[in-house]
């Protein structure tokens, strides 16, 4: 069984510190900077950081890896379609790994970026998904690279994943995201009560996540194009008959941005 913790790092990252407590390995999951890892790693001498998983290769998730590498000779994974600086193990859709005594399959999903992987374990109790800046919680990942078809498909790939599946995504833009899904989904009471916890955590100073599949289904915007109620939504924004639930994605896409 696998202990997770955040590593926060810049202003809203998070860096998921993988930790094997039998064997004092751990692995971490998009450092885009090496010092909260090195710090952590200097409170707990006795631990080896066997492990570099990178979801994409925007700076600030790979900014730290190359020290990280030098430092601890960590093997690292990351996407074949992309350029990942210190690269071991390079991944396409459909490879499975073994990260401290579990398997992880990759799943290939463009969008954010054309080569975006996500490392999922499929754990049947506790399933994770680790998924950089495609899924988020209540949001996804803005399109710098992909078309709307082709994060509308990834998403429908992690909307399939069973309801259980905890959610690691890279980021703590919950709750601006909740608000957004607020104006899709004015009525939605799953949303409400969400806004109302994860305001609460945050004034705590605690994380909104992980999160999971069936949240995500019940709250999500870009994962209920689907409804009648975010279509109509969609459509009155736009301006237009959005024909298709991934004509429905495009839009919401298109406003989130402009929100």
């Amino acid at each position: 069984m696998l202990q997770i913790d955040a590593l926060p790092a810049f202003n809203d990252n998070y860096i998921w510190l993988l930790q094997d407590t039998a064997s004092k390995r751990c692995a971490v999951v998009d450092p885009g900077d090496a010092a909260p890892v090195e710090a952590w790693l200097a409170q707990h001498p006795d631990w080896t950081l066997s492990d570099i998983l990178i979801t994409h290769h925007h700076f600030d998730h790979v900014g730290g890896v190359e020290q990280l590498h030098k430092k601890t000779n960590a093997k690292v994974w990351g996407p074949a379609q992309e350029t990942i600086p210190a690269r071991d193990v390079a991944l396409n859709d459909n490879d499975r790994i073994d990260v401290l005594g579990c398997t992880f399959e990759v799943f290939l999903l463009p969008g954010h970026t054309l080569g975006h992987i996500a490392y999922y374990h499929a754990q049947p109790t506790a399933p994770l998904l680790f998924c950089g800046d495609t899924l988020f919680a209540a949001g996804c990942g803005r399109l710098f690279e992909g078309t709307p078809e082709q994060m509308h498909g990834s998403l429908s790939r992690l909307a399939a994943l069973p309801g259980n599946t905890a959610v690691y995504c890279a980021h703590e833009y919950t709750l601006s995201n909740l608000r957004f899904a607020q104006a899709v989904e004015p009525d939605n009471a799953d949303i409400k009560a969400r806004i109302e916890q994860v305001t609460e955590w945050r004034s705590n100073n605690q994380i909104s996540l992980p999160s999971d599949i069936a949240l995500e289904l019940r709250t999500n915007p870009f994962l209920r194009v689907n409804e009648t109620s975010v279509k109509e939504k969609a459509d009155e924004w736009s301006k237009q008959d959005n024909a298709s639930p991934g004509a429905v994605f495009a839009s919401l896409r298109r406003w989130k941005d402009k929100f």
